[in-house]
C-alpha cells in the first residue's frame, strides 16, 4: 500500500489539522513530537479494498499511515488530546488539537469509520463462508453426477468425469488450506493487537496514577497558597487599621498647629500694642501737657493690662493643657510676661513721677 494514496483509488472523507505525536519506543510512556507544527490529518476510503486509513504528511515525510480496524479504539486523554494504538505499525499515535470541538469531531469520525470497517469485515466473512459452502456443495454433487453418468457411459467417460471431480476437490482443498493459513495469520495479528492493547492499557493506568498523584500534589499546593493568601489579607487589614490611626494623629497635629498659629498671632498683636504704649511713654513733654488725659489713658492701660494679664494666664493654662511639648512657646510667653511686668513697673514709676511733678507744681 502506497503511503500517499492515489486519488483515483482513495478519497479523503474528513480532514483536520493537529500536532502529531508518537509514543517513545524505548520508554513506552513519553510522547515524541512527529511534527514541528500543526499538520493536515485526513481519513481516506479505499473503495476497491473497502478499507479506511488515517494519513498525515509533513512535507515529503509520511508521519501517519494507519489502517483502521474494528479492534482499534480512540481515547480522549484530555480536553484537546487523543490517542489510538496501531499494532501493525507497532506504535501509539497521539494528536493535539487546537480546540475541544475539533477533538470531538475527530473522535466521532473515528467511531463511524470503525463501525464501517467492522461492517466491511463482516460482509467479507459472509462472502467467504458462502463461497466455501458453495464449493463444498458442488464438490459433493460432482461425484454423484459422475456415478450417474458412469452407469450408462463408457469406461473412457468414467475416467474423464472422475479426473475432473478429483481436480476440483483438490483445488477447493487448496483454497481451504489457504483460508486456514490466512485465519491463523489473522489470529496471530489479533493476538499481537491484543497484547499491544494490554500494554497500552497498562501505560494508560500508570499515566492515570501519575496524574492522580500530580493532582494531589497540586491540591496541597493550592491549600498552602490559600492559607498564605488568608495570612496576607489579615496583614493588609492590620496595616489599614494602622494607616487610619496615623491619619487621625495627623489630623490632631494639624489642629494643634493651627491653634499655635492663632496664639502666635495674638501675641504679636499684644506686642504691637505694648510698642505703641512704649512710644507714647517716651514722649514726656506731650504727656506733661496732657496729664489728665494721660491719667485716664493710664487707668485704661492698667485695666487693659489686667485684662491682658488675665488673658495671658488663660492662654498659658490652655497651652499647658493642650501641649506640654511646646517648651519654646512657654519660654516666649514667660519672657513676654517678664517684659510686660517690667514695663508696667516702669509705667507705675513714671506715673508716680508725674504725680510728684504735679504736686511740686
Amino acid at each position: 500500500i502506497s503511503p500517499v494514496p492515489p486519488y483515483s483509488r482513495e478519497q479523503p472523507i474528513f480532514t483536520t489539522r493537529a500536532h502529531v505525536f508518537q509514543i517513545d519506543p524505548s520508554t513506552k510512556k513519553n510522547w515524541v513530537p512527529a511534527s514541528k507544527q500543526a499538520v493536515t490529518v485526513s481519513y481516506f476510503y479505499d473503495s476497491t479494498r473497502n478499507s479506511y486509513r488515517i494519513i498525515s504528511v509533513d512535507g515529503a515525510k509520511v508521519i501517519i499511515n494507519s489502517t483502521i480496524t474494528p479492534n482499534m479504539t480512540f481515547t480522549k486523554t484530555s480536553q484537546k488530546f487523543g490517542q489510538w494504538a496501531d499494532s501493525r505499525a507497532n506504535t501509539v499515535f497521539g494528536l493535539g488539537f487546537p480546540s475541544e470541538q475539533q477533538l470531538t469531531k475527530f473522535a466521532e469520525k473515528f467511531q463511524e469509520v470503525k463501525e464501517a470497517a467492522k461492517l466491511a469485515r463482516d460482509k467479507s466473512q459472509e462472502k467467504t463462508e458462502t463461497s466455501s459452502n458453495h464449493s463444498q456443495e458442488s464438490g459433493r454433487e460432482t461425484p454423484s453426477s459422475t456415478r450417474a453418468s458412469s452407469v450408462n457411459g463408457t469406461d473412457d467417460e468414467k475416467a474423464s468425469h472422475g479426473g475432473t471431480a478429483e481436480a476440483h476437490l483438490k483445488s477447493e482443498n487448496d483454497k481451504l488450506k489457504i483460508a486456514l493459513a490466512q485465519s491463523s495469520t489473522n489470529v496471530k495479528k489479533w493476538e499481537t493487537e491484543l497484547q499491544t492493547l494490554r500494554e497500552s492499557n497498562a501505560r494508560l493506568t500508570t499515566a492515570l496514577q501519575e496524574s492522580a498523584a500530580s493532582i494531589e500534589h497540586w491540591k496541597k499546593q493550592f491549600s498552602a497558597c490559600k492559607e498564605e493568601n488568608d495570612q496576607l489579607r489579615s496583614k493588609i487589614e492590620e496595616l489599614e487599621e494602622q494607616c487610619n490611626e496615623i491619619n487621625k494623629e495627623k489630623e490632631r497635629n494639624a489642629q494643634l498647629s493651627r491653634r499655635l498659629q492663632e496664639l502666635e498671632t495674638e501675641l504679636q498683636d499684644k506686642e504691637l500694642e505694648l510698642e505703641e504704649l512704649r512710644k507714647q511713654g517716651e514722649v514726656i513733654p506731650q504727656l506733661m501737657s496732657e496729664c489728665d488725659s494721660v491719667s485716664q489713658q493710664l487707668q485704661a492701660a492698667e485695666k487693659k493690662n489686667k485684662d491682658l494679664e488675665e488673658k495671658v494666664r488663660t492662654l498659658r493654662t490652655e497651652v499647658e493643657e493642650s501641649k506640654h511639648r511646646q517648651t519654646n512657646l512657654k519660654t516666649d510667653l514667660k519672657n513676654f510676661l517678664e517684659v510686660l511686668d517690667g514695663k508696667i513697673d516702669e509705667l507705675h514709676d513714671f506715673r508716680q513721677g508725674l504725680s510728684k511733678l504735679g504736686a511740686d507744681n
